[in-house]
């Protein structure tokens, strides 16, 4: 049997149907199904960077099913339906490439980028007086990727570095105070959080203005950092040692042998 997509919807609502239905399913709501669909896309985003094919296929109808779920719920409360979702989208898709479905140009991908968040900026009202540039940021993304939408918008309107050097030195400065922060009699951790908080968020202004994307620099750092370790771990092994029966002037002589092997 192969099953089609309006197929699956009816599989999802026979796992939440009271008569028959699954026990799990049946519990959840939104916020229950909220680490569900950060693991899915997280998992789904994994599958891409390791070039997983067949994986990515899997994390997609996991993905898929979250979708499908929420859709569910919603259409349990008389809200909207899983139909209404794909509509709105598909709408959303049409409305914002009228380089492609009407009657305007965009001759490259910056063309065509301008295009749709001319069309975005429209529908959210962004261009209204009375509304911040920044109202449509969501608060749930991640420290880093919120650090880089609120920087973009803020640039878009002229507020910005021009030069690289005053960002450099920036980085320096936010630097500088937590070493401040640091070098104080008492120690007060809030406000070395704080300080850490400027250093991270100019960090990430640097990032943007080098043309990295500071959440995918972070992942890499730390599947390197994690590849690192974990080769150091069988080198202990293979000599018979745990780390701890190793110091840390060993496991950095491992660490800087590991770096040579992967030049």
């Amino acid at each position: 049997m192969s099953y089609q997509i309006h197929d699956f919807v009816q599989l999802i609502a026979k796992l939440r149907d009271p008569n028959g239905g699954c026990p799990w399913d049946l519990k959840q709501n939104y916020h229950s199904m909220i680490p569900c669909l950060l693991e899915e896309s997280y998992e789904t985003v994994e599958a891409i960077e390791q070039n997983d094919v067949a994986n990515l296929r899997e994390e997609l109808g996991d993905l898929l099913l979250q979708v499908v779920f929420l859709s569910q719920l919603a259409a349990e409360e008389g809200k909207f339906t899983f139909d209404d979702v794909v509509n709105e989208v598909a709408e959303k898709i049409v409305r914002r490439h009228p380089h492609v479905f009407g009657d305007k140009n965009a001759t490259n991908a910056q063309e065509a980028l301008s295009r749709w968040n001319e069309m975005k900026a429209l529908e959210k009202g962004e261009l209204a007086a009375e509304s911040s540039i920044l109202d449509n940021i969501p608060n749930a993304f991640p420290a880093l990727l919120r650090a880089q939408k609120l920087q973009k918008k803020c640039a878009n309107v002229g507020f910005d570095w021009s030069q690289l050097n005053d960002v450099l030195s920036k980085v320096e400065e936010e630097i500088d105070e937590v070493k401040q922060e640091l070098n104080q009699p008492h120690l007060d951790q809030q406000k070395v959080q704080e300080e850490m908080g400027d250093l991270l968020f100019a960090t990430v202004n640097l990032s943007r203005h080098l043309k990295c994307n500071a959440e995918e620099s972070l992942r890499q750092a730390n599947h390197k950092f994690e590849r690192r370790f974990r080769a150091v771990e069988q080198k202990l092994k293979a000599q018979g040692k745990s780390f701890e029966q190793s110091n840390l002037v060993e496991m950095d002589i491992l660490w800087d042998e590991v770096k040579k092997e992967e030049k």
